[in-house]
């Protein structure tokens, strides 16, 4: 009777420890969910010139810069990596080649893209940048792993309302063909979908707002692009929300 009753137990102890060891599997393997948080990393490219790398401002000033630094102080986005192709001076073409040889992979959450003014200043044929710009926002919709959601486009700068603008013979030209420029990447951008922001008018607030020009008389200043960024950062948290 004593042995039938030990056996009993044991055969009871051993049930129990299985299911106890069945329940500690099932927590173990629980797949845990996957959703963008603060140790996520998102990657952000940068395109354009002077007005994308920040000229005559400090090197955390520029906008991507900036936009950078507002991401990392959410309490969602800290883990921000950032690229930049872009150079004082650049036209389109120079872009495009840039690119070429920096061969960006599609691995970007953002992309923004400014670029033209170099065209107009040098008096680059408008179709060159008809041509260009189009190709320069599909490229990237691919670095932006083919969502043309993440690509925003900004306007071009008036750099007429400017010191050294208002010393050049015409500075009414230079609005009117940038409006040109602006026009026509506008409309492109709304036809393929591509978000397109309006910046120029902080610009042309210049020869109102002198801190909205830096020390060298032509580009935006630090304040300038924290306006950038103002139109920027709820655009960005919105693309990255919805991920």
């Amino acid at each position: 009777m004593q042995k039938t009753f030990t056996c009993i137990v044991t055969l009871l102890l051993s049930l129990a420890l299985l299911s106890c060891s069945a329940e500690g599997k099932k927590i173990k393997n629980t797949p845990q969910q996957t959703s963008t948080s603060s140790g996520s990393q998102i990657n952000y490219l940068a395109l354009g010139d002077s007005y994308t790398i920040g000229q005559s401002v400090c090197t955390t000033c520029s906008f991507p810069e900036q936009l950078k630094e507002r991401l990392a102080t959410s309490s969602k986005y800290k883990n921000i990596k950032l690229d930049i192709i872009a150079r004082t001076g650049w036209t389109s073409t120079n872009l495009n080649a840039a690119i070429q040889v920096a061969k960006p992979t599609p691995t970007y959450d953002i992309v923004t893209v400014l670029i033209g003014v170099n065209n107009q200043f040098q008096r680059v044929d408008f179709s060159v940048y008809e041509k260009e710009f189009a190709s320069l926002v599909q490229q990237s919709i691919i670095f932006a792993k083919g969502n043309k959601n993440k690509v925003i486009v900004l306007s071009i700068p008036d750099y007429a309302y400017s010191p050294y603008g208002q010393s050049s013979s015409d500075p009414a030209k230079i609005s009117f063909e940038l409006d040109r420029y602006n026009a026509y990447a506008k409309t492109y951008c709304e036809k393929e979908g591509i978000t397109f922001i309006n910046i120029t008018d902080i610009t042309r607030q210049g020869l109102q707002n002198p801190k909205l020009i830096s020390e060298d008389g032509l580009h935006p200043s630090s304040l300038a692009y924290s306006l950038f960024t103002d139109q920027l950062y709820p655009l960005v948290i919105s693309k990255l929300d919805q991920n």
